[in-house]
């Protein structure tokens, strides 16, 4: 039978088009019951008598059909082993399709998983189900009314198909169908039509065997808030915020939430450098961090600067009312910081209020349930782990349970009247404080895909076991004879690169940069291309690595490991004595590396002299190479940043870490890094020659000047000035920035130089001028990744289009189109970003399990000197942490403490602390005590104490002996973390 379907678009010109579709109905569309005796049913029943869901509200079997915003807002309740029999029409599942691909994802799984009895009837293709659009009728109405229209047919259906006579022989009850929907006119609608119909909290409670099923509903309001008074302004409408925006009223842009003060935030503004500034809770206005929200610029006599106080909220109960109290408090508090911002005209920034959100980014929040002052109460505050995120409400009936358990919460909606969002319960995770738990919440926290890879991924694998056939040696260059060696960390399985150096009869010499051909594996557009794309990159925590590619590529097949033959992508050079470049060439290779080295194996071989073996050899060689690289690359304005970096020894059993020590630099560590650099440019070169639209390059963009303004007043009070007028001229400036009483000092100025600098970003070579490929950190005027395939999805790409390039492999057109190529550069810089967060929580983490039960005295420096506190540096351990100081007399700084007569006056103009006789700069050395302050359980912190220089009644006492003596020796043997190297910190 055949329909047609008419509809109208909108064209880019302002014309309506009416579009008329041929649409086909059939009549042979199975119901999916077991019950059914007359339709053809073409598979396995999935809605069967077996699984009766016993509800107190409908006390007869019965089938579900969903309305889309029961499977929109209650996803969390549909994923529980508990809904059986549930039919899911097509309409539902193109609208849930439309409006949220992320949970169209998981509702498709569910779909998929045969043990669910979840049937999908195509009720738009059914004769009897269709529904022609009515004049006037909205989309959203003809939908409601397609889902109703489905409902009525079912249960008429099942009725007509089950004989009285069978169900009084059996003494069952007639199965029926219910439809849920949350919609109140949809509802009225179809109790009106003769329809089963509950809204979806109904039902849940009425399921008397599953009743912590209601702790995962979804709520848009709580009881005890719906009278309350509004706390904030109302959002404009989106209709009035397009308005505003159209007519540049208004500004978008992605809402910042402050780790540091939870009054304060910022909007990234195209049109603003440093964005707009959000201050107060009004202001805020229920925006949460990630939000793309509308922002009005406020007259520029009522902007402010950003306040150096940090501030975090204190306990409140789910059972307060509003506090008169605590809302004074946040007004004075924001009163002073806007006082003083107006003092200091120069630091004020374009500031402005949130009136809108366009879009929600919420997601699923880690964290524990904060303790309730009431016995048997079901309300709670959710306290995320995300300081960046606001406390949520939840309703629970398993507190008692889930105390001392990180859990994982959602939010559902934030009302005007409530002073945090509303949302529910979803999952326990674990412990709170168990190595393994805290692990999972770093991965969610920081959006890391961890689950295993699916059978449909791991499909693609080669078939095992595997091994190089004569057609493959023929179709690469056999480099199997060459003296090549792998040089990486201790314990790194994931081997992406190899060099080799030998010397040429002409005098000159050929360096060889062989890196791991993953792309022959992974073929483009398969489900592991697609998840690899997805994933973006290998993440390593402390001890644990999160893997791009399944395990039997990383550690296996693609890692070159000494010994054995491997396929390769191969750059080669000729160079002279000099490290000229004479000639390069690109071919897909077989290598046998002779030797899987560590940096300290390789560093012991190149100083050896007595050595001089073929790949002691290549390895002078190379090392005498990367100096003249290294030289040439300083001499042209490359920076030599640093950043504070830890390896913890991890006990082989527990996980836990025994010992904690800073990374030891070795020039084997700068050798391997001057021919990954060369090789990176060197192809990219060549890639945004042949393919000048399409290439995959890498960009560190120049920091604004304004950036490096804490840098150039910290090096000016040392009595430094530092040049930044070009990269090269930085260069130069920090050279100079040398102590001959602090050898630290030199590394903190580029610690400090590194925190100015902005992202490398990846990008389409189409989408920007040649003048914006440049790279600030490298000095390099064009760069990509091309060296860890294994690890980055983006050397994959490249790989892919240097093989179309020289003829080694073929070209497809998604390699050639520029929109999805750019989409892929936006999740790798987001993919990148977050792995680098997940990677330092992680050290975090284990910093602070290292020092549980344990007090040291170390030696420091400030690093920065803030409002109320002193950033500092240790560089033993080479972590930063916060001294508190006492700002005044009433603790208003946001730190709960008791009166004291000791204060600690902050000067503006030249950043510096005084109390009495002493005075606290950036870079001035100190003495501080650590221990873990384990009485916020959730938010673990290292405690720094002061010890010298003695202030009375502040600092502390020095201890009798070394805190290093007393801690005994680890007495079980360990394994270092098995982590890969890493580029420069402007190269992240």
């Amino acid at each position: 039978m055949q329909t047609l379907r008419e509809f109208t678009r909108k064209t880019r010109r302002g014309n309506i088009l009416k579009i008329v579709r041929e649409h086909y109905l059939r009549d042979d569309i199975g119901c999916g019951s077991d019950l059914c005796r007359q339709c053809f049913q073409n598979e396995v029943h999935q809605l069967t008598s077996q699984h009766e869901i016993q509800s107190s509200l409908f006390k007869f079997p019965h089938y579900i059909v969903l309305d889309t915003n029961v499977v929109l807002d209650q996803i969390d309740v549909l994923e529980e082993d508990v809904l059986r029999n549930v039919v899911v029409l097509t309409t539902v599942l193109n609208e849930v399709k439309h409006k949220s691909s992320s949970i169209y994802k998981r509702f498709n799984e569910l779909v998929h998983d045969r043990t669910r009895n979840f049937y999908v009837f195509v009720n738009e293709h059914h004769k009897d189900t269709y529904a022609d659009r009515e004049p006037d009728e909205t989309a959203n109405d003809r939908n409601d009314r397609a889902i109703r229209m489905a409902t009525k047919w079912y249960d008429d259906h099942l009725q007509a198909s089950q004989s009285p006579k069978d169900l009084e022989r059996s003494g069952r009850a007639a199965t029926r169908v219910i439809l849920l929907t949350d919609d109140a006119g949809n509802r009225a609608k179809a109790e009106a039509e003769g329809i089963l119909v509950a809204n979806a909290a109904e039902y849940v409670k009425s399921l008397e065997d599953f009743p912590l099923l209601m702790d995962k509903l979804s709520h848009k309001s709580f009881e005890s808030e719906k009278h309350a008074l509004p706390q904030y302004p109302p959002h404009l409408s989106m209709k009035e915020l397009l308005e505003g925006l159209r007519q540049k009223k208004l500004l978008q842009g992605a809402f910042q939430a402050s780790r540091e003060n939870y009054l304060e935030g910022s909007v990234n503004v195209e049109q603003f450098e440093k964005g707009i500034l959000i201050q107060g809770r009004e202001s805020l206005n229920r925006a949460v961090d990630g939000d793309l929200v509308a922002v009005e610029l406020l007259p520029e006599s009522e902007w402010s600067a950003p306040s150096e106080i940090v501030l975090e909220e204190k306990n409140v109960y789910a059972d307060d009312v509003p506090s008169e109290e605590r809302a004074e408090e946040e007004k004075d508090m924001l009163q002073q910081v806007q006082a003083a911002s107006k003092a200091l005209t120069a630091e004020r920034t374009p500031t402005g209020r949130i009136v809108g959100i366009v879009r929600r980014k919420w997601r699923q929040y880690c964290g524990i349930l904060q303790p309730s002052l009431i016995e048997d109460t079901n309300r709670h505050i959710f306290v995320p782990a995300d300081r960046k995120i606001p406390r949520i409400r939840i309703e629970t009936r398993q507190a008692a349970k889930l105390q001392n358990q990180r859990i994982i919460v959602t939010i559902d909606t934030w009302p005007r009247n409530s002073r945090y969002p509303h949302g529910h319960f979803v999952r326990s995770l674990g412990p709170l404080g168990d190595t393994a738990t805290e692990n999972e919440v770093i991965l969610l926290e920081h959006d890391v895909p961890h689950c295993k890879f699916s059978e449909e991924v791991l499909s693609f694998l080669p078939k095992m076991p595997w091994s190089i056939t004569e057609e493959d040696y023929s179709k690469r260059v056999d480099l199997r004879d060459l003296y090549i060696c792998s040089v990486d960390p201790p314990g790194c399985t994931d081997i992406d690169d190899a060099l080799h150096c030998r010397e040429l009869p002409n005098g000159n010499l050929e360096v060889g940069v062989h890196i791991a051909d993953v792309s022959h594996f992974i073929r483009p557009g398969n489900a592991m291309d697609k998840e690899a794309a997805a994933r973006g990159t290998t993440v390593y925590l402390v001890g644990k690595r999160i893997d791009m590619v399944p395990e039997l590529l990383s550690s296996n097949l693609c890692s070159l490991v000494g010994g054995v033959e491997r396929f390769a992508f191969s750059c080669v050079w000729e160079v002279d004595q000099e490290a000229n470049v004479l000639a390069k060439r690109f071919h897909k290779s077989v290598i046998k590396s002779k030797r899987a080295m560590t940096y300290e194996e390789a560093q012991v071989l190149i100083d050896d002299s007595t050595e001089q073996g073929e790949i002691a050899k290549s390895l002078r060689h190379l090392n005498r190479l990367a100096k003249i690289l290294k030289k040439r690359r300083m001499d042209n304005g490359a920076l030599v940043l640093a950043s504070p970096e830890i390896r913890f020894q991890v006990d082989s059993e527990t996980h836990e870490p025994l010992e904690v020590e800073v990374k030891q630099m070795r020039e084997t560590n700068s050798m391997v890094e001057e021919f990954m650099l060369l090789a990176n440019i060197t192809v990219a070169e060549h890639i945004a020659g042949e393919f000048t639209e399409c290439a995959v390059l890498r960009r560190h963009p120049r920091p604004p000047p304004t950036n490096f303004d804490p840098l150039v007043k910290a090096a000016r009070y040392q009595g430094f000035e530092v040049d930044i007028e070009s990269g090269l001229v930085l260069s130069h400036s920090l050279d100079k920035c040398v102590k001959d009483d602090n050898p630290y000092f030199n590394t903190m100025i580029r610690i400090l130089t590194t925190r100015c600098m902005m992202q490398a970003v990846y990008f389409i070579s189409g989408s920007l001028q040649k003048e914006e490929f440049f790279h600030y950190g490298l000095a390099a005027p064009i760069y990509t990744h091309f060296t860890s395939p294994i690890r980055r999805y983006s050397d994959i790409m490249v790989h892919r289009l240097l093989a179309a390039s020289i003829g080694a492999d073929g070209t497809y057109a998604q390699l050639l189109e520029r929109k999805a190529n750019e989409e892929l550069c936006h999740n790798l810089n987001y993919r990148h970003k977050m792995a680098q967060y997940a990677g330092r929580a992680s050290v975090a983490l284990n910093t602070h399990l290292f020092f549980r039960g344990k007090e040291e005295e170390e030696e420091g420096y400030v690093l920065f000197v803030r409002k109320n506190a002193l950033q500092v540096l240790i560089p033993k351990y080479g972590l930063e942490g916060t001294l508190y100081l006492k700002t005044d007399k009433d603790g208003k700084d946001g730190v709960e403490r008791t009166k004291s007569d000791i204060v600690f006056t902050f000067n503006e103009e030249d950043h510096t602390q005084r109390c009495g006789n002493v005075v606290f700069h950036s870079f001035d050395p100190v003495t501080v005590r650590l221990s873990l302050d384990s009485r916020n359980v959730q938010h673990e912190k290292l405690i720094f104490q002061l010890v010298k220089p003695y202030i009375k009644g502040f600092s502390v006492e020095p201890t009798a002996t070394e805190a290093d003596n007393q801690a005994p020796p680890p007495s079980k043997k360990t394994k270092k973390d098995k982590k890969k190297k890493y580029p420069p910190p402007f190269l992240n």
